[in-house]
Formats: C-alpha cells, structure tokens, sequence
C-alpha cells in the first residue's frame, strides 16, 4: 500500500495518523518532491476508476493561472489534465491510497482510509 501525501495537508496528516493506528503496512510518497509521471497517474487514475479532472484541485492558484475550470472534460482532452497533473503535482486531490488488491480510494474522510484498508 501506498499514500500520496502533502505533509502540509491536515487531511493527508489524518490519514497516516490512522494507518499508524490500524497498524497498516504502507509507503509514503511525498508526491510533491517525488512526482509522479504522467504514465503513473494514468495507473493510479485507472485503479481509482476516475478522469483526471476528477482528481483534480481546481481552486489552487495553477489551476486558475491555467484556466483547467474551461478546460473540456472528455477522451480528447483527457491527457491534457494528465500533463497539467504531471507538471503541477499540486493540483493532485490527496490523499490518495493504493490498495494492496490493485484499487485506489482518494482518502479525505477516515471512512475512505478504512476502505482501502479493508481492500
């Protein structure tokens, strides 16, 4: 298992606090220094049975400098929010927990943690 986090994020904070708690074997990855690829968040977007734009952070100052909230949402622009997530990581809705079954839940409520803990 896995947890992409923002140390920063409180959300991301009460996720590992409660990892910690179930005793829970996991890697964290600090996805704002290690970012992922753009092959990577396809992975992780096809195991969370989500688009990009689903995942992504519309209200951070880059995505208003992008303007990612005219951006069409279908197939044709799909890996134009892909690249944007690639080369903005900030725009990455977190935390996002890929389960040891091969699923991802993106993991803001402590029901969404023990979900992937469950998996």
């Amino acid at each position: 298992m896995e947890i992409w986090i923002n140390p920063a994020c409180s959300k991301c904070r009460s996720a590992v606090k409660l990892l910690d708690a179930e005793g829970a074997d996991y890697t964290v990855r600090r996805y704002l220094e290690d970012v992922p690829s753009e092959d990577e968040i396809r992975g992780v977007l096809d195991r969370l049975g989500l688009e990009p734009w689903d995942i992504t952070r519309t209200q951070e100052p880059a995505a208003k400098e992008l303007g990612v909230k005219e951006w069409a949402r279908d197939a044709s622009s799909r890996e134009r929010w892909i690249k944007a997530l690639a080369e903005h990581p900030k725009l990455i809705q977190r935390p996002i927990i890929t389960a040891d079954d091969g699923t991802a839940v993106v993991a803001r409520t402590d029901e969404a943690v023990r979900d992937a803990l469950s998996r």
